[in-house]
């Protein structure tokens, strides 16, 4: 069986395949469109496909849309209530409703070809939980999602029996903890929507001494439902406005907020396994992308493992209910890594780079000539393999550095026009993370934070946040051999087991994706080495 999957309603829209129970591909639009979020989630943008990221993974397969058993569309508008009986303030939400409704149309105007009578709609959050429970390693698990909306809720609990899922809780709108974040999101200054993770880190930099009263908005209600009230933010602390200093006031309103969110996590989580007895609890929704919440559930909370999907926004719904729908004729199989997008032959990259008439060499073994250039404390821009699917770097797409160097975290700031209370992340092989991270081991997908231990946190600065944490990621040598290569190369050189990443982008603007994003985003900031594939570009031969 052959389905396509599709988000687009809300924002990140994206596209996967699914190919006889097999994931096949799985990208987002931004990478294509070069749109950061690939559009804003607001109504008038409702109509808008992934078209291009689509178009590539029937290429990938070689398939022709008229050779697609089924599309999944991941909103089924005969669940949505009008946006006034839900309790939101959204006047132009029956816009959004309709272009749900005309999408079968749509689609096949996209794709030529189509069968729009082939369009399936599934619920929201049921592609939410299935990118989670269906494409996890354990085919039996609970499963928890929280996002800001669906069609009428912003929530589900529920359980997997053999990829089949048993939803046991839901949660109406208006109550929703993902716009509770969204809200103080824009209420500091950042771009809802978006800038959530900022809050995240600015929450490390305060204290939660409004906890107490923001417990009167939020909390949990039993039966595995919560409350998420209306907050009066501006009585708590002003307001910031864009771009401007953020404060105590502002840095203690974020960490009261998140220290709300994980209270109601861990109250959900314990309801949730003590209906199941589970031991894995699996995890998607956008607000499964806080990491710091997740490192909470995993030390409190009473599931042995927890989960989570490195595409855990509404991106990773197209995968969802791709896998949904699949699921329904046949067994599938759970996503096999994050690394489900773009990539580009030997050739082909050779090709690139003599069009853009750069001077390139072709070392023996570009780990090691990138090991080197590390060493001697230059920033590399690395491209390798197929593009990532979510908003983390996982060695494939990535900006690399010295984490031995404490400035180097300014300097990556710098260099990507970021905030400078943003941190950076420690790539580690997988056998060492243990004598420096204490935390959720394996952490192949940079979803969880980990505490650094007391002896290398002067050895790795760059790596360590003010709160003495560092969202690792983990690297299996099995699977990537080349990063492996390279993080033994500079540890040979340095001492060092951990190098830094962060991802190849500038602040505002999608992660690299093709190879004319890594040479313009080379050409345009201070990089000191780009690695594309088995070639190496230094900035000093490029511009001398």
């Amino acid at each position: 069986m052959r389905v396509l999957g599709i988000n687009s309603l809300f924002h990140d829209p994206a596209a996967a395949l699914i190919v006889d129970g097999r994931v096949v591909a799985a990208a987002e639009e931004e990478r294509f469109s070069r749109r950061k979020h690939g559009k804003r989630p607001v109504p008038f943008s409702a109509w808008e496909l992934p078209e291009l990221s689509a178009r590539w993974c029937l290429d990938r397969a070689g398939l022709d849309p008229s050779a697609l058993d089924a599309v999944a569309y991941s909103y089924d508008p005969e669940l949505a209530h009008p946006a006034d009986r839900l309790g939101l303030d959204d006047p132009w939400d029956r816009l959004r409703q309709q272009y749900a409704r005309e999408a079968p149309g749509f689609l096949a105007e996209a794709l030529p070809g189509l069968d729009p009578d082939k369009v399936r709609f599934v619920p929201h959050h049921v592609a939410h939980a299935a990118s989670a429970g269906q494409a996890s390693p354990y085919p039996d698990c609970a499963v928890l999602v929280l996002d800001g909306r669906g069609e009428c809720g912003s929530h589900l609990a529920g359980r997997y029996t053999g990829r089949r899922l048993d939803v046991l809780a839901a949660q109406s709108l208006p109550d929703s903890m993902g716009l509770f974040y969204e809200e103080l999101t824009q209420h500091l200054g950042f771009l809802r929507s978006s800038d959530e993770f900022k809050v995240m880190a600015l929450a490390s930099y305060g204290k939660p001494r409004f906890l107490d009263e923001l417990r009167g908005y939020v909390g949990t209600e039993g039966q595995g439902r919560f409350r998420a009230r209306s907050v009066p933010w501006a009585e708590l602390a002003p307001a910031r406005p864009a771009g401007e200093p953020w404060t105590e006031e502002h840095a203690d309103l974020a960490a009261s907020a998140q220290a709300c969110l994980e209270e109601v996590l861990l109250g959900l989580a314990e309801w949730l396994h003590e209906r199941t007895g589970d031991r894995v609890l699996t995890l998607a929704g956008g607000v499964a992308l806080n990491c710091v919440a997740n490192t909470r559930l995993h030390r409190e909370g009473p599931f042995d493992t927890v989960w989570v999907q490195p595409a855990a926004g509404d991106a990773g719904t197209a995968l969802g209910a791709a896998l949904h729908v699949a699921h329904l004729e046949e067994p599938v199989e759970a996503m096999p890594t994050a690394a489900l997008g773009r990539e580009w032959s030997v050739p082909e990259l050779r090709a690139w780079l003599e069009r853009a008439a750069v001077p390139y060499e072709e070392p023996e073994d570009i780990a090691e000539t990138v090991a080197e250039e590390l060493a001697r404390d230059g920033i590399v821009a690395w491209f390798q393999g197929r593009s990532e699917y979510g908003p983390r770097a996982l060695g494939h797409r990535s900006l690399l550095a010295h984490p031995g160097r404490a400035a180097n975290l300014e300097r990556l700031n710098a260099v990507k026009g970021r905030e400078e209370f943003r941190p950076v992340a420690p790539m580690v092989l997988a056998e060492r993370a243990a004598e420096l991270f204490d935390g959720p081991l394996p952490s192949p997908y940079m979803l969880f934070v980990h505490d650094v231990a007391e002896a290398w946190r002067e050895r790795i600065p760059a790596v360590v946040h003010v709160d003495g944490t560092a969202r690792i990621q983990t690297v299996d040598r099995a699977e990537e051999p080349l990063v492996a290569r390279m993080i033994e190369g500079f540890e040979r050189r340095t001492g060092l087991p951990v190098v830094v990443n962060t991802s190849l982008n500038t602040a505002g603007r999608p992660m690299v994706d093709d190879p004319r994003d890594a040479l313009e985003c080379f050409g345009s900031a201070p990089v000191d080495l780009l690695a594309l594939g088995p070639f190496a570009v230094r900035r000093a031969e490029v511009f001398a």
